[in-house]
C-alpha cells in the first residue's frame, strides 16, 4: 500500500509538554506512580474550582435579582461542581507556601466528596504525609495556579483534556510495564473508535482503566455533530487507584458513566447489561485470574478458557455482553491470533465457524507503554447481517497494518491520523458503511475472506497470511538488461572489497599484527 505524507501525532504538542516538565523537575526522587495521583488530583482541583470560580462571578453579577453565589444549587443546576469554601483553589494558593499546605489540600479534598456524592471515594486524600515534600507540593501549586483549566475559554479548548490525557500518558511511559496497565495509548483507542463509530447506544468497556475508551468515544460523537449522553457509558476496573483515574478522567469533561469498581470475572456488576459497542484493552496473556475457579461459567460458550491464560475470557465476557446487533473491538496480544495452546485454538475456531470474526488488524510494534509484545485488533459482530451495513455473513477483513506508524521517540511508535483514517475508512468500505468508498483488496494490505479460506489456514487469523505480499512497481527495464546491470555492479563491489581487504592487511602487517603464514 503507498503511504501518504506522515500526519500529526499527539507529539506536537506544546503548552503540555512544557508543563510536564515543570512539573517532573519537582518530583525529585519521588516514585513515579505516587507522584501521579499529588499531580492529577491537583489538576483535577484546580479544574473544578476555576469552573465554581467562573460560575459564581456569574451569579455575583446578577445578586441584585435573586441570584445566590453561596447556593449550591445553583451550580448543579449548570453541571459545575459545588466547591466550598475551604475548597477554593484560592485557598489552596494562599497557604502554598504554609508547611501545612498538605493537610490544606486533604481538608479541601474531603469537602469536595462531602459535597458532590458523585465523587466520593474518588479523590487522592494524603497530601499531608510526611513523606511528600511540602515545599516542592507549594510549588507545584504555584505551577497549575498559572494555568486556565476549568473557565469557559479553557473548556472550549479542551485545555484539561489535553493536559490529563498528556500526563497519563508521560506517566505510562515513566512507569514503564507498571504503568501502562492503566493507559492505553490514545491513538490505539482511537483506531478502535473510529472503526467502530459508537454514534449512540450502550457502550461497555469492563477492564476500562483510565477511561480513554469513553474520552474518546464522546470526542467521536461531538467531532460529528452529536451530542454528550447519546451513548450510555458502562465500565469496571478491578485496580482501586485506577478505577479512581477513571471517575477523575471522565468527571473533568462531564460525562457520566456506570463505572464500577471490581474484579470482572468474578463479580461482574454488570450482568444484565446488553451493549451495542464493546471496547477494551484487556491485560495481555494474564495467567493470574483465577481461571480454575470458573470452569463451568455460563459465558463460556465457546469453550472453556484455560486458567494459565485469560485471554479467551475476555473475549467470551465480551461476546457475552453483546446485545444481538452489537460489535466488539478490543486489543490483543499477537498470540490470540494462532495459539492452539490449551484449547485457545478450539475456542478460535469455534468462534471462526459461529461467524463472530468481522475484522482482524496487525498493528505494528511499539505502540505501548507497558509492553513491547505485538499486538492485534479483533472485531466480532453478533448478526453480520444486522441491516446497518451489509450482509457480511461468511466473510473476515483482514488488515496488515504493521508497517504503518510513525517513531515519536527511540522506543515509541504512533499512528498518525491518516494511518488511522486508511485502515478504518478500509473497514468501513467492506463493510458498506453509507458514504463510504468502493472496498478493493490490496496486496500486503488488505484481503476479503471466506470462513472456507480461513478453514483453510486452520483457522488462524494472522492478516499477514491472507494479504500477501505488496506488489512490486515494476521499473520498465527488460530482465537481460537488468541482469547485466546487477552483475556488473557486483562485480565492481567485489573488486572494491578485494581492494580494502589488501589495504587493511597491509596497514595491519605494518604494524607487526599480520604474519605471512596461511
Amino acid at each position: 500500500m503507498p503511504r501518504r505524507p506522515s500526519s500529526a501525532t499527539t507529539a506536537n504538542l506544546g503548552f503540555e509538554a512544557q508543563m510536564w516538565a515543570a512539573a517532573d523537575a519537582l518530583r525529585s526522587n519521588m516514585d513515579v506512580a505516587e507522584y501521579k495521583h499529588v499531580v492529577l488530583g491537583l489538576i483535577f482541583l484546580k479544574y473544578i474550582s476555576d469552573a465554581f470560580e467562573e460560575q459564581h462571578a456569574r451569579l455575583a453579577a446578577d445578586a441584585a435579582v435573586g441570584a445566590d453565589p453561596e447556593d449550591p444549587d445553583e451550580y448543579r443546576a449548570v453541571n459545575v461542581f459545588w466547591v466550598p469554601r475551604e475548597a477554593r483553589w484560592s485557598t489552596l494558593k494562599d497557604s502554598a507556601r504554609q508547611p501545612t499546605i498538605g493537610q490544606v489540600v486533604d481538608d479541601a479534598m474531603t469537602a469536595i466528596e462531602r459535597d458532590n456524592p458523585s465523587l466520593k471515594g474518588v479523590l487522592p486524600k494524603d497530601y499531608a504525609r510526611p513523606a511528600l515534600d511540602k515545599r516542592r507540593l507549594g510549588q507545584l501549586i504555584d505551577l497549575v495556579s498559572n494555568i486556565g483549566l476549568g473557565d469557559e475559554a479553557s473548556r472550549s479548548k479542551d485545555v484539561l483534556g489535553r493536559v490529563y490525557e498528556y500526563f497519563l500518558a508521560q506517566f505510562a511511559s515513566a512507569e514503564g510495564k507498571k504503568g501502562g496497565q492503566f493507559y492505553t495509548p490514545s491513538r490505539v483507542v482511537r483506531v478502535r473508535v473510529k472503526m467502530l463509530a459508537p454514534y449512540g447506544g450502550r457502550v461497555y468497556d469492563p477492564c476500562c482503566g483510565s477511561g480513554g475508551m469513553f474520552v474518546s468515544s464522546e470526542k467521536f460523537i461531538a467531532a460529528h455533530s452529536g451530542r454528550i449522553g447519546d451513548i450510555s457509558i458502562y465500565g469496571q476496573e478491578s485496580n482501586y487507584t485506577t478505577w479512581r483515574l477513571c471517575k477523575m478522567n471522565l468527571a473533568i469533561r462531564g460525562i457520566d458513566g456506570q463505572i464500577a469498581h471490581g474484579d470482572t470475572f468474578h463479580n461482574d456488576h454488570h450482568p444484565d447489561l446488553k451493549a451495542d459497542y464493546v471496547l477494551a484493552n484487556p491485560p495481555f496473556n494474564d495467567s493470574d485470574w483465577h481461571g480454575e475457579l470458573l470452569r463451568d461459567d455460563k459465558r463460556w460458550v465457546y469453550g472453556a478458557p484455560p486458567a494459565g491464560n485469560a485471554n479467551f475470557a475476555w473475549v467470551q465476557h465480551f461476546v457475552h455482553h453483546l446485545a444481538p446487533t452489537g460489535i466488539a473491538g478490543f486489543v490483543l496480544a499477537n498470540g490470540s491470533m494462532s495459539t492452539n495452546q490449551s484449547g485457545e485454538g478450539d475456542i478460535r475456531r469455534n468462534m471462526v465457524e459461529a461467524d463472530l470474526v468481522d475484522c482482524m488488524v496487525a498493528l505494528p510494534g511499539q505502540l505501548f507503554y507497558s509492553t513491547q509484545i505485538p499486538v492485534c485488533l479483533w472485531f466480532l459482530a453478533r448478526d453480520k447481517r444486522n441491516g446497518r451495513f451489509r450482509d457480511r455473513r461468511g466473510e473476515v477483513l483482514f488488515i496488515d497494518a504493521r508497517k504503518l506508524g510513525t517513531m515519536v521517540d527511540r522506543v515509541h511508535r504512533e499512528l498518525t491520523d491518516v494511518d488511522i483514517a486508511e485502515v478504518a475508512g478500509t473497514y468501513h468500505a467492506w463493510r458498506g458503511n453509507a458514504g463510504a468508498r468502493e472496498y478493493a483488496d490490496v496486496p500486503g494490505f488488505c484481503k476479503r475472506a471466506t470462513l472456507d479460506e480461513v478453514r483453510g489456514h486452520g483457522h488462524v487469523l494472522t492478516p499477514g497470511r491472507y494479504v500477501g505480499a505488496a506488489a512490486v512497481e515494476d521499473s520498465g527495464e527488460p530482465f537481460p538488461e537488468k541482469i547485466t546491470r546487477l552483475t556488473a555492479t557486483l562485480r565492481e563491489q567485489q573488486a572494491k572489497a578485494a581492494r580494502l581487504d589488501a589495504a587493511i592487511a597491509a596497514n595491519l602487517r605494518e604494524l607487526g599484527f599480520w604474519g605471512d603464514g596461511p
